[in-house]
Order: structure tokens, then sequence, then C-alpha cells
């Protein structure tokens, strides 16, 4: 069945609040020299303000995921989007570096609400799996596209006026999300998205405190400790000191899953051989991204000397590409299978980044030849692979665990990046790093065809 109007203009509304919560990411990127200036901290100091939001936005989107299940997207997002416009209000009017590091770590928490709530609420808009499977191979590029904006804004937003005006965007979409909600989204029926009611409440999950606890902390130590590498080796106390903590912390929390009655990431849950690859490639292709614009936005300013404009206009291009490949991945999901799609975005992309590692590091080859090609190739893989994996990673999911399948799904985006960074930095320069990353991309596409 076609989308509707009203499915159209809620699809737009919940995937405009995705992209905010991503561009969100990169709000303080490129500005975060200035902000280090202005506020007199320390680069420690500042790798901490860099990964605060996504530190508590990825510790707690299993918890949020289970909350939109228990009390029904329609609440979780509402109260996320509160959570959120509250702290983006408060970013800007930040007088010193304390303010806004707590701003920074509120709005995390409340895209860890916002996020596995409107992929439920997602739900309840197209109810049919061949509708719900085509809305998701079309949200599954938003999260690149608010990564790619949050690049080119951000840089832009601090040439010309100054870092606090970043907040202004994500303030506003709030803002609009709030007012528009009850109008475009449709009411809220149960207790949790698709199926049951306050009727049912047997039929509501417990909340797992202690799983929520565990693996709120065990990530945000773990992933903070991989954040602290960009300044200190692996052997030092500083990095190894959380990283073993966060690693102990979701040993345990595993084990707590396995007894608990109603766990907040049912073991079983991850079994499902597709959904798990399309997890992994969605972690994958975030780390892909993410690392071509860090690697790229710091070579293009200190090597090259370009300024923040030019650097972000850069990546128009990038843009451009992953805009057109969106657009006719979802058909070529529907035509050819989402694990075909998603394996052939990781080569096309693999294909990309060899080319960026060969020639795009190079000084002496123009732009037009060293960066372009690489980019393009990689915006258009990129694109069909993220439609692909989310397709994947939330297919056959009941309908009262689809607030479950979306703090999964944005768990592995989000954790994925800091997890690979990491890791591809410490085999030696930027290069290789990028071949590294390369090859990657190629395993799991192999990985995918003999799915």
């Amino acid at each position: 069945m076609a989308p509707t109007r009203s499915s159209r203009a809620a699809f737009v509304l919940l995937g405009g609040v995705q992209v905010t919560l991503i561009f969100t990411l990169a709000a303080v990127a490129v500005p975060l020299p200035g902000i280090g200036v202005e506020f007199g901290v320390r680069r420690e100091e500042l790798i901490l303000l860099s990964a605060a939001y996504g530190l508590t936005f990825a510790g707690l989107l299993l918890f949020g995921g289970r909350l939109a299940d228990r009390y029904g997207g329609q609440r979780a997002l509402t109260a996320g989007l509160l959570v959120f416009g509250l702290a983006s209000a408060a970013a800007p009017l930040a007088p010193g570096y304390g303010t806004l590091l707590a701003a920074r770590l509120s709005q995390g928490v409340g895209a860890a609400l916002i996020a596995p709530a409107a992929m439920a609420v997602l739900r309840t808009v197209f109810p049919s799996p061949a509708a719900y499977g085509g809305a998701m191979a079309t949200w599954g590029g938003l999260s690149v596209l608010g990564a790619t904006a949050g690049n080119l804004l951000s840089g832009v937003i601090s040439a010309l006026l100054s870092w606090r005006w970043a907040f202004a965007v994500p303030l506003a979409v709030t803002v609009a999300a709030l007012v528009l909600a009850p109008r475009v989204l449709p009411a809220a029926t149960g207790s949790h998205s698709g199926t049951g009611g306050p009727e049912h409440p047997a039929r509501r999950p417990r909340l797992d405190l202690p799983g929520a606890l565990l693996a709120t902390a065990g990530l945000a130590s773990a992933s903070y400790g991989l954040v602290l590498t960009d300044a200190w080796s692996w052997t030092s106390g500083r990095v190894l000191a959380p990283l073993v903590a966060g690693v102990v912390l979701l040993a345990m929390f595993v084990g707590a899953e396995r007894r608990a009655p109603d766990p907040l990431l049912p073991p079983r849950f991850l079994l499902d051989r597709r959904r798990a690859l399309g997890l992994a490639a969605t972690a994958l292709t975030a780390a892909g991204t993410a690392t071509v614009f860090v690697l790229f936005s710091l070579h293009l300013q200190d090597e090259r000397g370009w300024s923040a404009l030019r650097t972000s206009a850069a990546f128009v291009p990038f843009a451009v590409a992953l805009l057109a490949s969106g657009r006719v991945a979802g058909r070529l999901i529907g035509r050819y299978g989402a694990p075909v799609v998603t394996g052939a975005g990781l080569a096309v992309g693999a294909v990309g980044l060899v080319l960026l590692a060969l020639l795009g590091m190079n000084d002496t080859v123009p732009y037009a030849y060293g960066l372009l090609p690489g980019f393009v190739l990689l915006a258009t893989g990129v694109a069909a692979s993220f439609a692909g994996a989310a397709v994947l990673a939330t297919a056959r999911v009941l309908a009262e665990r689809t607030g479950l399948a979306g703090g999964v799904h944005n768990t592995a985006m989000e954790t994925g990046p800091t997890v690979v960074f990491a890791l591809v930095l410490g085999v030696g320069g930027d290069t290789a790093s990028l071949a590294v990353t390369a090859a990657l991309f190629g395993i799991a596409a192999l990985a995918l065809r003999l799915a």
C-alpha cells in the first residue's frame, strides 16, 4: 500500500528529529579549539566535552528502548524532546566549561529517549511489514545525512557567527517537533507502541534497572576509555582504567541478562544471523564515515592550511552523492533484497576508501582527482549500506519490541565509530587507517554475500 499524506508527514517529522540527533554529535567538533581558548581548558577536557553527548546517548539507548516499549513511543518521544530541548537551550548560554559539559551530557540523555521512541512510533505509522521495511530503508540513511550536515554546518556557523549558534538548530527542531507531533503523529493508543494497552499490564516489559545501570555504565566507561586513546597510549592508566572498568561492567551485564526474568537485551534477540549482520554493518558504516570526516577535517586544515569554511565546502559533493544514492536505495532493496544492497554498498564504500587512502592524503594531487572520486564513491556506498542494514536490523521484530530494536540499532550506530576509530588509528598513520577501514568494509561485504 502506498504511503498516505499523513504517514509521509509523520515520517518527515520523525526523520527530521533523527537527523538532528546525529547533527548534534558534530555541533562542537569543528569549533572545539575555539571553545578551549574561550574557557581556558586543557586538551583532555575538550576530549571529554566532544565525547560527552555520545557517551550518554550510547550508554542509555537500550534503556530508552525499554522505556519506549513499556510506556509507549509517544510518551517517551515527548519526554526525550523536553530533555533534549532544555539542554539545547542551556548549552549556548553556558558561562563556563562545566555548564556546557552538563548540557552536552543532558542532550545525550534526551537523545537516548528520542531515537528508539521515534522508531517505535514509526512502526505505528507504517504497521504493515512491507511499508515498515520501506520506511526503514530510507530511515537508515538519515543518520549519515545528519553527520554530514553537522560537519558542513558547524564549520560554516562557527566561521560566520559563533559556536553557540550551532545549538540553534537542535533547539529549533525540538520546538517544532513538540508543536507538530500532536497534529502529525497518530494518537497513542496503548502502553507501548504496537500492541497492548493499559488493560494488558502483563504484557508491559519490566524495566530491568540492574541491567540498565550495568549497560549504561559499561558502555559509557568503555567508550570514554577508547576516546582517550586520541591523546594517550593504550598502556596509559588514563586509558586502561575506564576501558577495563567498562569491559568488566559489560561482562557483568551479560551475566545479569542471562538470569533476569525480563532482560533489558534478551540474548536470543541477537542470535538472528541477518539481524546481527545488519547491526555489524551499521556499526562499521558509521565508523567508516566518522573516520573519513575526522581524518580529512584535520588533514585539510592542518596539512593543507584550508579554512574551516573551505573544509566544510569540500564535503558538499559527499552530501550530494549521499542524497542521490539514498533516493534509490529503497527501490534497490525492494528488488534485490537488503543483504545484497548492504553488501554492495560496503563494497563500493571500500573502493572509495582505497582511493582516499591512495590519493586523498597526497597534497600534490588536486581535489578533483584525489578527494572527489573517493568522497562520491564512499557516500554512494554508505547510503546503500545504511539503508540495507537498517532493514536487516529491524526485520522480523515483534511490535512490542520495536523500541528495543531501535535502541540496539542506534547503539550500534553510536558505539561503532568509537570502537573502530580507536582501533584503526592504532595501526599507524592516516593512510594506514583508511586502508584498514577499507579492508573491514570488504570483509563485511563478503560476509553478507555468504549469508
